[in-house]
């Protein structure tokens, strides 16, 4: 039976964008897509989590949902939870859940920038899951809160010590060196040097650092310099 809040997402069905995230999300079957617009799904998320409902409660607790749309949402009420003890339950309850790229980096607690040492913890024994999406949450979340006035450069060491062939974390490792070299390029661009990435993924954090505009065209040119070329 359909819960309140599942009818609820119904009422916000766009087809058509219904269509295009099924192309977008290939992990996840089309007819659980029904088409709400991120947007809405965001205040519906904060509608939810400021009137506490019990229906709120029964939604979080039961999973797995049959929607992606609900694990969307779901994401979203997590994000706005404001008390850390609580959210990192509700983290740790619902990674294991998680079966696609975007669900995975909607996910983003604000509570986490005020918890940041309490945070490092988890991230160290989600880089070590053998779930895929749970490792690319913590290797988002290093990037997301570890790449500025608390960076260091252990946490770049930790993840390239992360070995996998599935492409949803081979890509997210890549995004997190790009990053990386933006923010704090003289320390990160001796992990390129060396190659201590996997070919493919030095590659990729190449092309994506020679994309971002805070990479100057100096840096440029001397990334692509490293890539590594196919024998």
């Amino acid at each position: 039976m359909p819960t309140q809040i599942t009818t609820e997402l119904f009422k916000f069905q766009d087809k058509k964008y219904r269509d295009f995230q099924a192309k977008l999300i290939p992990t996840v079957a089309a007819d659980s897509i029904i088409g709400v617009r991120t947007p809405t799904l965001r205040s519906l998320a904060k509608q939810l989590v400021k009137t506490e409902q019990s229906d709120t409660e029964q939604f979080v607790a039961t999973l797995p949902h049959q929607y992606f749309d609900e694990n969307q949402l779901h994401a979203f009420i997590i994000s706005e939870t404001k008390d850390f003890a609580t959210c990192i339950a509700q983290v740790e309850t619902f990674l294991p859940y998680i079966d696609n790229w975007a669900t995975c980096d909607q996910l983003s607690p604000r509570v986490f920038k005020k918890h940041r040492k309490e945070l490092l913890p988890y991230i160290d024994r989600w880089l070590t899951s053998e779930h895929t999406y749970t490792v690319r949450f913590a290797i988002g979340m290093l990037m997301q809160h570890f790449l500025d006035e608390d960076f260091n450069v252990s946490y770049a060491e930790k993840i390239t010590t992360v070995r996998s062939e599935e492409y949803y974390i081979k890509m997210m490792i890549a995004w997190y060196f790009a990053t990386a070299l933006a923010k704090q390029y003289d320390v990160i661009l001796p992990f390129i040097e060396k190659k201590c990435l996997e070919p493919w993924t030095h590659n990729k954090t190449i092309q994506k650092a020679c994309e971002s505009f805070r990479i100057t065209p100096e840096q440029k040119t001397y990334l692509k310099s490293l890539k590594i070329h196919a024998k």
